[in-house]
């Protein structure tokens, strides 16, 4: 079923002649398909093709959009255990994490057909005219949300499902009225394709317009290729901070520059406080190892970062903490290349003054295992050296013993823009806790209390992207149906005869 060719607006070609493979991260050996590079013939024509069903798509009723998404949502279930079976050996992930992420990529899909089946989540907004107001008249006026053109979509390294092919940023931009031309992530190439013909049939059957969506697969070029085609009108993109960052500055630099959002690195904070620990510190150490090492800590919500004030029970929460992590067993990274990038990272603050490693698992690792780390490091040596603040990416975490709170809260201040930031704490706490907020609300996009940042719930109250370089705007959100919002602009209709009007804006 895999042909390791590219998806070309409902077509599957291969005109190119570099070639690749994915990796199974668990035996570290190459997988067997051969997939092949677009050529820049084969990307120009799938944007071309994806501008030409704009035309088309933009002005489709929402209801028949909606019951494309869900046909995507049918097909993807259709695919049954040989995508499970692709994803898993592609990423390393289990069985179990392969199903649940497949729900969720339904769930976001089904989510958004509901949200469009009506034309409520375009904010319309009417004032009718006053022809008799004095001094001047007042003309009527009528405001929409309408979609901006075609979008690329780059898929995730960590979300082989739900935050690639199909996933959020497709599902959103697809609802929204824009064709998709999505640069599959190299990794999981074969689990793309198989994502990519259940798109293709549920266009086929629900009669969306050919270009409707394409899928490439390549590396930096055809990404840059890309981003700088005048008829590309927006980027999605999860993943790291020099990618996303060199994502939004192709866009930017453009003749017409076009919104790039990206969602990208995030240490995500979290406060404990001493009275917190103090109470229930046996509890936070099991919580939070189970989800420092969550998913090999391979999400973007992962809690590297743990910031207290040191007392005698908060150094036995780290001691606790840390015994607790290594005593999980490893996992397998996504791909050795991960595994590189999280040994190099983890070197690279751990060799920093100051630093010190509280525990390491040192058992008996597969090629691409991670073994977990803890580390603590005081306020004043983490204020001095802003290289402790870079995201590893895997299952290490650091705690900061703070010898005061207004040190803790000039951590915080400090720090640069966040995903999240947790605080653990009690009702009777010595902290202030309203000023911790303060501070908080203004470094990260979502706020936890007494929880864990792993687990993103996806609804309209979700706000998933914070203060750069979390994102690279943090007035939206990349999980949930307010998602949409990236994809769409605001327009007025001045004084318009009715039959000229969009059909959601006549009454």
């Amino acid at each position: 079923m895999i042909t390791g060719k590219n998806c070309i607006a409902g077509k599957f070609k291969a005109d190119g002649n570099v070639e690749f493979r994915t990796v199974d991260p668990k035996k570290n050996v190459q997988n067997s398909t051969v997939h092949i590079e677009a050529t820049s013939d084969e990307i120009e024509a799938a944007v071309e093709e994806a501008w030409s069903a704009f035309k088309i798509y933009r002005k489709m009723p929402g209801k028949m959009r909606a019951e494309f998404l869900n046909a995507i949502a049918d097909e993807i279930l259709a695919l049954d255990k040989v995508l499970v079976d692709t994803y898993i050996l592609e990423s390393g992930l289990p069985e179990g994490r392969a199903i649940g992420e497949r729900g969720r990529t339904v769930f976001q899909l089904r989510s958004f057909a509901e949200l469009i089946a009506n034309d409520d989540w375009r904010e319309n907004t009417f004032d009718a005219a006053q022809p008799d107001r004095k001094p001047m008249p007042k003309d009527d006026l009528r405001k929409t949300m309408i979609p901006l053109g075609p979008v690329a979509v780059f898929g995730a390294s960590n979300f082989p499902l739900a935050y690639s092919t199909a996933g959020g940023d497709t599902a959103s931009a697809l609802a929204a009225g824009c064709p998709v031309v999505v640069k599959a992530h190299p990794m999981h190439a074969g689990t793309n394709e198989l994502v990519a013909l259940a798109i293709v049939k549920a266009a086929e059957k629900t009669g969306m317009p050919q270009g409707v969506f394409s899928s490439i697969n390549g590396g930096v070029q055809a990404g840059v290729d890309l981003v700088t085609n005048p008829k590309i009108k927006a980027v999605g993109f999860t993943g790291s901070i020099g990618g996303g960052r060199a994502l939004f500055d192709l866009g930017t630099k453009r003749e017409e520059p076009i919104p790039v959002f990206a969602e990208m690195g995030s240490i995500n904070p979290v406060i404990m406080s001493a009275t917190a620990i103090s109470k229930r510190g046996n509890e936070l150490a099991k919580t939070y190892a189970g989800s420092i090492t969550l998913g090999t800590g391979q999400f973007c919500t992962n809690p590297g970062l743990l910031l207290t004030i040191k007392t005698a029970d908060t150094e036995q929460f780290v001691q606790n903490l840390a015994k607790e992590t290594i005593a999980i067993a490893p996992q397998s990274m996504l791909h050795p290349n991960i595994k590189k990038g999280y040994l190099k990272k983890g070197e690279d603050v751990l060799s920093q003054d100051g630093v010190e490693v509280v525990a390491k698992y040192e058992g008996e690792l597969n090629p691409n295992d991670a073994a977990s780390v803890i580390a603590s490091v005081s306020g004043e040596a983490f204020l001095k050296n802003p290289k402790m603040h870079q995201e590893v990416f895997g299952p290490f975490s650091m705690v900061v013993q703070c010898k005061n709170e207004a040190e803790l809260i000039q951590i915080i201040d400090g720090l640069e823009g966040q995903l999240t930031g947790t605080l653990i704490a009690e009702k009777d706490d010595d902290l202030n806790l309203v000023e911790i907020v303060d501070s908080l609300q203004n470094r990260v996009g979502r706020i936890i209390y007494n929880g864990v940042p792993t687990g993103v719930e996806v609804c309209p109250s979700m706000q998933h992207g914070g203060p750069y370089p979390a994102s690279t705007d943090s007035r939206f959100t990349a999980v949930g149906t307010h998602s949409i919002k990236r994809w769409v602009r605001p327009i007025s209709y001045q004084s318009f005869p009715m039959e000229l009007l969009p059909d959601h804006l006549k009454k």
